[in-house]
């Protein structure tokens, strides 16, 4: 585990962030960003995981993240997205969107922008908090509590669009599907899609799991198919949509013992994505091609050892998550880190590095993910 590099913050982390970084670039990630909660007070930090010390660009990581900046933060930190390369956009549980920009000269970060109450539950100032965000500059597409989607640009002090009622229930999570689409995910575990294109305020597609209504707590959309999704839900489990077919998913994956809180397709590499949870777990999932000649689909988690066998797993040229033949092959499954008593709150996956967050006052990044 020497590629494992931790640092105590003494915050719960609530979210971390990689800044991105050019596509054509061949550096590995070492900016990113953490949002903490359930502090006295809360901040936004940013933090280099850089050449410190002189150490060569080819050397482990000897040091522990290096703190940049922060700025205080009003209420928690629900959730965070990067807008651009200077600018991270954060959700408040006041209901607030606050746009903070880093300034790279003095290792500073100010406020760009603010929506005071972007979430409500009555005009009178009972404020709902705005649990998810996410951006397709320019604009920015924010949940919360009060069922409502918002639309914001960085340059306008009011919502381009804001849609009321989108919900009944609370609205945990959201994502793009395309250049005018989000999806989002709710309490009583459905999906709904929107498309802005469209002047009325109705979902154009709605799925959900038969039985419960499990809240799903997280999404994440395919980097390059779009209409492959994963979201992540109370009971643990890990399910896989199809948006172009049915109304249920594709596959229904046993994962975590508790609240799965984040998901994520690795954003180059989409055959392998990653899960964390409650009970304190960050999970590995491994669908790529030359798995079945490695190893079988074995996980090392905390459930017991199995081996799983579903509809999400075929090297099919469509993709490595969407077969009906599971014969075909296996998905490895590795528990990268086990607290089993505080929460692995959040995670993001850059390159070879990945960054995760714990309600134990820690932040770690793993590099050589796969070394």
């Amino acid at each position: 585990m020497e590629d494992v590099v931790a640092k105590y913050v003494s915050q719960k982390v609530r979210k971390t962030r990689w800044r991105p970084v050019s596509a054509t670039a061949l550096q590995a990630p070492e900016v990113f960003a953490t949002g903490s909660w359930d502090n006295e007070e809360n901040k936004v930090s940013f933090w280099s995981v850089g050449d410190f010390g002189g150490l060569s660009s080819n050397a482990e990581y000897h040091g522990e993240p290096h703190l940049l900046c922060d700025i205080q933060h009003n209420g928690d930190v629900m959730d965070m997205e990067f807008l651009d390369s200077e600018r991270i956009v954060a959700a408040s549980s006041t209901g607030s969107v606050t746009i903070f920009r880093h300034h790279q000269n003095n290792q500073t970060l100010s406020v760009n922008q603010k929506w005071e109450n972007a979430h409500y539950y009555d005009p009178s100032g009972g404020n709902a908090p705005c649990t998810g965000v996410i951006c397709n500059s320019p604009e920015i597409f924010t949940v919360g509590e009060d069922g409502r989607i918002n639309v914001f640009t960085a340059d306008r002090k009011e919502a381009v669009r804001t849609i009321d009622n989108a919900d009944s229930s609370t609205l945990h999570a959201v994502t793009c599907l395309r250049t005018t689409e989000i999806l989002t995910v709710n309490s009583i575990g459905q999906l709904k899609v929107w498309d802005f294109r469209q002047q009325g305020n109705e979902p154009s597609q709605i799925f959900s799991i038969t039985g419960e209504r499990i809240p799903l707590h997280c999404v994440d959309r395919h980097p390059s198919q779009q209409h492959i999704v994963a979201t992540g839900g109370q009971d643990g489990m890990l399910s896989i949509w199809d948006v172009r077919q049915g109304s249920m998913p594709v596959s229904l994956l046993n994962a975590h013992e508790a609240e799965l809180w984040e998901v994520h397709f690795h954003p180059s590499n989409p055959d392998h994505l990653f899960t964390c949870s409650e009970d304190g777990s960050l999970w590995h999932w491994d669908a790529s091609n030359d798995v079945s000649e490695r190893k079988p689909f074995l996980h090392t988690g905390g459930r017991s050892t199995t081996f799983l066998a579903h509809s999400g797993i075929n090297q099919s040229v469509i993709s490595a998550w969407l077969s009906s033949d599971p014969t075909k092959d296996r998905m490895e499954i590795t528990n990268l880190f086990s607290n089993p008593t505080l929460s692995v709150n959040s995670l993001d996956v850059l390159g070879s590095c990945l960054v995760y967050g714990t309600d134990a006052e820690c932040i770690y990044v793993k590099k050589n993910l796969f070394a």
